[in-house]
């Protein structure tokens, strides 16, 4: 196999996992809030961050639990995670989780699906260890959080691969292309409708408790033009109570474990 160097492994670590939240900005303290707001009580439990990338988001779970955990796909990243989080972190693919089933009050999947090799079998794997109902002291099932792209979204935030390389940037309109089409343009991320995310948890022992489309947070923006980006940011939230919000970046779901 051709070696690559540098620059290209980490292009197509870029391509293949996606790019960490490095920088803990507006946008990922929104998100935050909902992943907080999603969990009520469950956030003093065990919880699993699926996909932690550098462990930004795992931090912030630290300040609720001491039983906060990483996965990370990729040793560099799950490495870094680590090192902020006192090595709460494991080295694993999200398709075959190295926990017991049922030992998760909360698990966070934060645009990781897109990226795995076999999405249901991620979907499962996070079903499995999701704390079950206990009926006889009334105590709910464990939650999960998943945010994935949306397919509605004009722009594809992913890149594309053209004529043998990643071309990264927003590529307008490859999501609105017939599947098989798209995919060959994007064959390294899934983006996901409503219908797509019935399909993947479809049998599984969840039930969804809620569901929404988000806008992005528009940070960089924020930061190169306060005002424009200000603007922005009021104007995309206000749109995520509109028939528009189908054109939003993300897909928010909440999903908590039943008996069956």
């Amino acid at each position: 196999m051709m070696q690559m160097d540098g620059a290209a492994r980490d292009l197509d670590m870029a391509a293949r996992c996606g790019e960490p939240s490095y920088l803990w900005r507006a946008g990922q303290e929104r998100r935050m809030s909902m992943v907080i707001a999603a969990a009520g009580d469950r956030l003093r439990g065990r919880i699993l961050d699926n996909g932690c990338g550098v462990g930004a988001y795992l931090e912030h779970f630290s300040e609720y639990s001491s039983k906060a955990f990483g996965l990370e796909f990729e040793r560099q990243r799950a490495s870094l995670a680590a090192g902020r989080n006192g090595g709460r972190v494991l080295v694993a693919a999200c398709e075959n989780l190295p926990f017991r089933a049922g030992v998760f009050d909360l698990v966070l999947s934060h645009e990781v699906l897109e990226h795995v090799q076999d999405d249901r079998r991620a979907a499962e794997e996070m079903v499995r260890v999701l704390r079950a109902p206990q009926p006889e002291t009334s105590q709910p099932g464990g939650r999960m959080v998943v945010f994935v792209p949306n397919r509605g979204y004009p722009f594809e935030t992913h890149g594309v691969y053209w004529r043998g390389r990643y071309r990264f940037g927003n590529i307008p309109f490859i999501n609105y292309l017939p599947r098989r089409l798209r995919d060959r343009l994007a064959p390294h991320v899934r983006a996901y409708r409503p219908s797509d995310l019935e399909r993947l948890f479809g049998n599984l022992p969840v039930r969804v408790t809620s569901r929404k489309t988000l806008f992005g947070g528009y940070d960089n923006l924020v930061v190169r033009w306060l005002v424009f980006g200000r603007l922005l940011q009021a104007l995309a939230q206000f749109l995520e109570k509109t028939p528009l919000h189908v054109l939003g970046l993300s897909h928010l779901w909440v999903l908590e474990r039943d008996e069956t």
